[in-house]
């Protein structure tokens, strides 16, 4: 019993290891801690360029939209350059229609700074996420749309408790690759704080 109890820490302790690893691997976009309370946070984003497409609400890239994005970092632009892959994932839904949302890539900083090469197919294009003061909850597991729902109902009651105001879109963000177990995924819900709000505490 000793033995297999052994194994089951050393597998779980080696598949963390690794996903750390895997995911340090790329660069992540930035952003600075405001204030901090356990899984939720108030995280200040600069402006962000993203590779965007449309996909349908909670498909998860599986109607395509993940595909387009990797074709275009992959080459399939004006300028067939590679684009370095980011994280996370950035899934938002449209303020036209709720059956739709737009996918993100963050395009890496460098890359931003110089211009990103336009995409060659009229289905991915190039935008600008505004930057502001976001709240945000963290939670591992799939991003199914119960989950996604779950936690954004969390968010909004842990927002109305600071006595803050956020906007009535959401966003999603992954951070791991597809097989990546379920306890070890980073994912997370982001709204938007209404900017004459106060969300300037310091951390504590």
């Amino acid at each position: 019993m000793f033995y297999v109890t052994l194994v089951v820490v050393l597998v779980v302790c080696g598949s963390f290891a690794w996903n750390l690893t895997a995911r340090g691997a790329y660069e992540s976009a930035e952003y600075a801690i405001v204030e901090s309370d356990g899984q939720f946070e108030i995280r200040e984003y600069p402006d962000l360029m993203l590779a965007s497409t449309s996909m349908r609400t909670a498909s998860q890239g599986n109607d395509g939209s993940f595909m387009r994005l990797f074709q275009y970092i992959s080459g399939k632009n004006e300028t067939d350059q590679k684009v370095a892959m980011t994280t996370p994932v950035f899934m938002a839904e449209t303020e036209s229609d709720a059956s739709k949302a737009r996918m993100g890539f963050v395009i890496p900083k460098e890359v931003a700074v110089r211009g990103a090469p336009k995409p060659a197919s009229g289905d991915v294009e190039i935008r600008k996420r505004e930057g502001g003061k976001f709240a945000v909850i963290r939670f591992s597991g799939r991003m199914e749309k119960k989950d996604i729902d779950e936690a954004e109902a969390k968010l909004r009651t842990w927002i109305q408790t600071k006595g803050l105001v956020g906007e009535s879109e959401k966003e999603s963000a992954g951070y791991d690759p597809p097989w990546t177990p379920g306890p070890l995924r980073r994912n997370e819900v982001l709204i938007r704080l209404k900017s004459n709000e106060s969300a300037t505490k310091p951390a504590g």
